[in-house]
């Protein structure tokens, strides 16, 4: 009789040993997070890779100003559509531009004559804008960003 009522006793103990299913319900838990993780690895690896992109064609600027200083505007169009052709960026986003600091000062100006009588020096700046936003802003987390990489090159 005692072996009768112990039975049901001894199924309800197996309850708490039973772990079928068991990796299924971590899964549900880690899967998500991971994904997340994995998402967020890809955007941030992409993020540095068009920084590096486009700090790489400042370069470039840089190395043509300096082997053929852009003199017109014509030249500095040229110059321009170099860096779009090899970055990958419109010319809308990329800007050459001549400009000058007078004497001592460390601001710079656009028109040489804002100098006066004194000592100028002569530079090309280039300028290349891109924006990106990341996939996870289609879901309404964070918003893209803007890059804005600028060279300076003294010319004279």
């Amino acid at each position: 009789m005692m072996n009768a009522l112990a039975r049901p006793f001894r199924r309800m103990s197996c309850i708490g040993r039973d772990e079928t299913g068991s990796m299924a319900i971590e899964m549900a838990f880690v899967a998500p997070v991971l994904l997340i993780m994995a998402l967020g690895g890809f955007e941030v690896a992409t993020m540095v890779a068009r920084q590096t992109d486009l700090q790489s064609a400042a370069a470039e600027a840089a190395s043509i100003v300096r082997a053929v200083i852009p003199e017109t505007e014509a030249q500095r169009t040229t110059v321009r559509d170099v860096l779009a052709t090899s970055s990958g960026l419109t010319t809308d986003q990329i800007t050459v531009t001549e400009i000058y600091r007078c004497g001592t000062t460390t601001d710079y100006v656009t028109v040489a004559d804002s100098c006066g009588g004194g000592v100028q020096y002569k530079f090309i700046r280039v300028d290349l804008t891109d924006s990106y936003a990341p996939i996870w802003t289609k879901w309404g987390v964070g918003e893209g960003f803007t890059y804005n990489v600028s060279r300076t090159v003294q010319i004279g």
